[in-house]
């Protein structure tokens, strides 16, 4: 590697993920664009089936009092880590996708006769709530966490973007703009976030988790 290659990650990375970049000889410097906090909400019109599409539902639904009572539902998720922290804690999931969309498709062809509950934040996107709008479908939303945008401006030199979700394209893009800096993804509702920006030089993970964004930095450089 010839030059210094740097790079922003709109979330705070772990330690060994941190690690992973440094050993590739990537300087990596990392900012908080969204934080999420857990609500006050009331688990009253509960449907027979359960949406997760984000970890920090989860977590917010976990630290609930009435959390058991919920662990006789049916679960459906988005993400490999929401299900993995879903089964983990006692909940069957019993089908899960790595989009919302084809969550969405799932639900409408094969269990359209059932209701749903869809355990939210605040930014949550349109895309699976339409769906179930559009085909009928019985379900009602919880609003259980929100998250906040902390947008910072970046004043320095950068040659690529790490962005793991939508609400943190639009916190970057709050105070600062891309020319032809590599913006990776952690998937494709993060992808099309900047598309709509007009962003470029895109790369989408094969995975979407952090590691997998990680992974195609460092294959990328």
């Amino acid at each position: 590697m010839s030059k210094q290659i740097n790079i922003v990650s709109t979330k705070k990375l772990q330690p060994i993920q941190r690690q992973l970049l440094s050993d590739a000889g990537i300087s990596v410097l990392e900012e908080d664009f969204i934080e999420t906090k857990i609500k006050n909400f009331e688990l009253s019109k509960v449907n027979e089936n359960l949406i997760f599409t984000s970890q920090n539902a989860v977590q917010s639904i976990l630290q609930h009092p009435k959390c058991d009572e919920l662990k006789g539902k049916s679960v459906f998720s988005v993400g490999m880590k929401t299900k993995e922290l879903l089964t983990e804690n006692g909940f069957d999931v019993v089908a899960y996708t790595g989009y919302a969309s084809d969550l969405a498709e799932i639900i409408s062809l094969v269990y359209a006769t059932d209701s749903f509950t869809f355990l939210c934040g605040n930014l949550r996107r349109d895309v699976l709530p339409n769906t179930l709008n559009e085909n009928g479908i019985t379900f009602n939303e919880i609003e259980v966490y929100e998250t906040n945008i902390t947008s910072k401006k970046m004043t320095s030199k950068k040659d690529g973007i790490l962005f793991f979700s939508p609400s943190g394209v639009d916190s970057y893009f709050k105070l600062n703009s891309i020319k032809d800096e590599t913006c990776f993804c952690i998937g494709e509702t993060t992808a099309e976030a900047l598309e709509n920006k007009k962003a470029k030089n895109i790369i989408i993970a094969e995975k979407p988790s952090v590691e997998s964004v990680i992974t195609q930095v460092i294959e990328y450089y």
